[in-house]
């Protein structure tokens, strides 16, 4: 693997996922609403009404409408779904590893950055913690 991957090509990533309900959301657009797509017989998956594929520009703009109808923050773009996603496999307690590997990341650090887990998760870990560390010094026979 390189050390430097600034200005290489775009990396190919998978669309797997490990939501249960996933599967039937693909299974619907696939089946039932991109075959009424004009250039549905091509090979992308997701479709434009004027071209081959939906462009990023057209799915940052129009993420950027339905943000702003909303009424939400408007720091939040279309790459804010990758955090989320990244940021709920590691809430759900999916092994680090496996994360990185699922989006495509040579490096756990980049991963790292794209992970932001709530107050919540990090009290709920911390307490984990503790609770063992406590549990394992209150154990009968324990020497030192």
């Amino acid at each position: 693997m390189s050390t430097f991957s600034f200005g290489s090509p775009p990396k190919r990533r998978s669309v797997l996922t490990v939501w249960q309900w996933t599967p039937v959301v693909i299974e619907e657009w696939v089946t039932e609403v991109r075959p009424g797509m004009r250039h549905a017989h091509g090979p992308a998956l997701w479709p434009s009404e004027r071209g081959l594929r939906v462009g990023l520009r057209r799915l940052d703009s129009r993420f950027a409408a339905y943000r702003d109808a909303l009424g939400l923050d408007p720091a939040l773009e279309f790459h804010s779904l990758r955090r989320s996603y990244i940021t709920h496999l590691i809430e759900d307690g999916y092994d680090p590893l496996f994360v990185q590997q699922q989006v495509g990341h040579g490096y756990a650090s980049t991963t790292a950055i794209y992970t932001c887990v709530s107050s919540d998760f990090r009290t709920r870990t911390l307490r984990r913690a503790l609770d063992a560390t406590v549990e394992a010094a209150m154990r009968p026979g324990r020497t030192s």
